[in-house]
């Protein structure tokens, strides 16, 4: 909020003319920067906290979007290998078919042998497709597994944020306040 005024006030004021609406700047850039040196460290830690957090989670939804385009690039690679061997399979079995065929003594048999093979070029399809799909599942719980760390982080940091400040004892030494701009 501190930076929105000063951005409002300080950097980019409106006015007409040579006329700021009868603020003067500087005075505004003094004051703001003594209350940022009058706030608590503590406020300034949970500033520095949340900055931390936003930059872990934005960095693990990138390594999760990474991860998800890479598991969906290997799926497709899988799916569409398996649809190769398939297709070259059925074409084989195809071929054996008709050749089986010319051959009028065994028809019945190289029916049935094509049919076997189509039959196990569509299992090993569908395997295939079943192992990409398990493969992708596996790495969706990966990426969700990083992202739940990643809030866990998030809620331990705003959970010691809302933590109560203790009580000092009058025996305990009282440290003066950094002056650090937030």
């Amino acid at each position: 909020m501190l930076d929105q005024l000063e951005d409002l006030a300080v950097e980019q004021p409106r006015h007409l003319g040579p006329i700021y609406w009868g603020v003067r700047t500087e005075e505004i850039a003094m004051h703001i920067v003594k209350i940022r040196a009058s706030l608590p460290r503590e406020v300034k830690e949970a500033a520095n906290v949340t900055r931390e957090s936003e930059r872990i989670v934005e960095s693990a939804r990138e390594d999760a979007t990474q991860t998800l385009e890479q598991a969906k690039k290997e799926a497709q690679q899988i799916i569409e290998s398996a649809r190769m061997e398939a297709n070259l399979m059925n074409e084989q079995a195809k071929l054996e078919q008709q050749r089986l065929v010319s051959e009028s003594e065994i028809l019945k048999l190289s029916k049935a042998q094509a049919e076997e093979l189509r039959t196990e070029a569509q299992r090993e399809a569908t395997q295939l497709r079943r192992e990409a799909e398990d493969y992708a599942y596996k790495v969706l719980n990966h990426v969700e597994h990083v992202l739940g760390k990643a809030m866990t982080s998030v809620e331990k940091g705003k959970a010691e944020l809302a933590k109560p400040e203790e009580i000092p004892t009058p025996m305990a030494i009282v440290e003066p306040r950094e002056r650090v701009r937030v």
